[in-house]
């Protein structure tokens, strides 16, 4: 197998960059084959489930609102995002008659909110500049020789090119592909990698998992749920403050919607804050998650608040036979949703205290200052993380200072380019990420080609 550019992964930035990389070299007057090599049997298997397979492929937020959602490497990406910003790629889509909408938090989605369709489409502006999407067929091996590189294939055939493109992704999702074979191909190029550790995972209460086997701070998705976990499970908040604290101290803070699932707490703000969160397990620190419910309100104002509802709730004439605990569960309930206070009540026991007076008499005392510090304060103490298997995104990767960033070239190898998570490089859940992988394909891909162009003149 002989191409002149090769770009050795068929997802979001590997597609990009192939479809870039013939547009240019069909500009350029040069009559040169882009070859992709996908080892799974259909390109772009992460890309299909992104978004619970909708795709929230792009955020069109302009630089000054996106660079803040960029979590490494902000300067790294500028070059990339200005040669295809989201507005550009929105329209690349829809030039290839794919449709999009713009939902909350400028999120871009295709309009029939089927991830095949972005899929698809890549396919088929690939295809209309006569790119050859080969699948089924694994690299095993990279080395460089006179004029190019040389590719060893998992069919015992070797591939020759005098450009290539690395786009590999991370270690993220390894069912759909990504097994990190990248950061061997570039690390046998004489590249540096950053080490890397899953981003945008679920984080792990403590108590919320029956862990059958320890593994360290990763605790696998498929571990059980604990009595707590299940209470949790399936439980949806809107609007609230999730707050991280390593070490005792506040490191970060977001307001926004909050998931428990049977990974742990996730959704978009138990995301924002998972990359700094497992960072800092993994160095060592102790981490604890810290809840409001009631953010729009302080203590004080909350504390007269739930006084008052407790008031209304045992005047009530409904409330006469019900014992305090019953009592107790109806104020819970006009305080946060219902199928939330069971996992309350087993995390904040001190809520209720029972008073013995005697042998057959017991007083109940709801704790109704206790439970306002619960609304603000609800703590999660952290036991670990879901690792690469369901993460969405893997932080670090290739060194960055040895990538062009204007170019996505290497500085140490000639013909040799980067592109999307298998860099050191990542941002926030939103569409982010795929802008990063969309944009660094999309330049890697228009200078490999204008590389082989000059080298062609040459």
């Amino acid at each position: 197998m002989k191409a002149e550019i090769v770009v050795i992964g068929g997802g979001a930035s590997g597609l990009m960059a192939a479809y870039h990389a013939a547009a240019t070299l069909a500009n350029e007057g040069v009559c040169a084959q882009v070859t992709v090599l996908e080892k799974m049997p259909r390109p772009a298997r992460k890309l299909m489930i992104t978004g619970k397979g909708r795709c929230n492929f792009t955020n069109v937020k302009d630089w000054n609102d996106f660079s803040g959602h960029i979590r490494s490497k902000v300067p790294f990406i500028k070059s990339a995002f200005y040669n295809l910003t989201p507005e550009k790629l929105v329209d690349f889509f829809d030039s290839f008659g794919m449709k999009s909408v713009i939902e909350r938090g400028d999120r871009a989605f295709p309009t029939s909110y089927h991830a095949s369709d972005v899929v698809d489409t890549l396919v088929l502006a690939c295809n209309s500049v006569g790119v050859k999407i080969v699948t089924g067929i694994e690299v095993l091996e990279v080395r460089r020789e006179q004029g190019g590189f040389a590719l060893d294939l998992s069919d015992s055939s070797c591939c020759h090119c005098k450009a290539l493109i690395l786009a590999t992704g991370g270690l993220s999702y390894p069912t759909t592909g990504s097994s990190g074979d990248g950061y061997r191909f570039a690390s046998s190029l004489g590249h540096h990698i950053t080490p890397t550790f899953p981003s945008l995972t679920a984080l792990v209460p403590a108590l919320y998992k029956e862990i059958s086997k320890p593994d360290g701070l990763h605790i696998d998705r498929s571990e059980a749920l604990s009595p707590l976990g299940e209470s949790l499970k399936g439980v949806q908040l809107k609007n609230v403050r999730l707050s991280l604290e390593i070490e005792g101290t506040v490191a970060d803070s977001e307001f926004g919607d909050l998931d428990f699932t049977d990974g742990g707490m996730e959704g978009p703000l138990g995301f924002q804050l998972s990359r700094k969160a497992v960072k800092s397990m993994i160095n060592g620190s102790r981490c604890c998650l810290e809840l409001d419910l009631k953010p729009g309100v302080d203590l004080t104002e909350l504390t007269e608040r739930v006084k008052a509802l407790w008031k209304e709730v045992d005047t009530d004439p409904r409330s006469r036979r019900l014992r305090e605990k019953e009592k107790c569960r109806i104020l819970l309930g006009k305080l946060m949703p219902w199928d939330l206070i069971p996992g309350f009540n087993l995390m904040n026991p001190d809520i209720i205290t029972v008073e013995r007076r005697g042998r057959r008499d017991t007083k109940v005392w709801i704790n109704l200052p206790t439970i306002a510090k619960r609304l603000k304060a609800w703590r999660f103490p952290l036991a670990g993380f879901v690792g690469y298997e369901r993460c969405v995104v893997t932080a670090g990767g290739v060194d960055t200072d040895e990538i062009i960033a204007k170019t996505m070239a290497s500085r140490l190898v000639e013909g040799l380019y980067f592109c999307g998570e298998l860099m050191d490089f990542d941002a926030d859940t939103g569409g982010y990420n795929l802008q990063g992988a969309f944009c660094t394909g999309a330049l890697a891909g228009r200078n490999s080609a204008l590389f082989l162009s000059q080298n062609s003149q040459g």
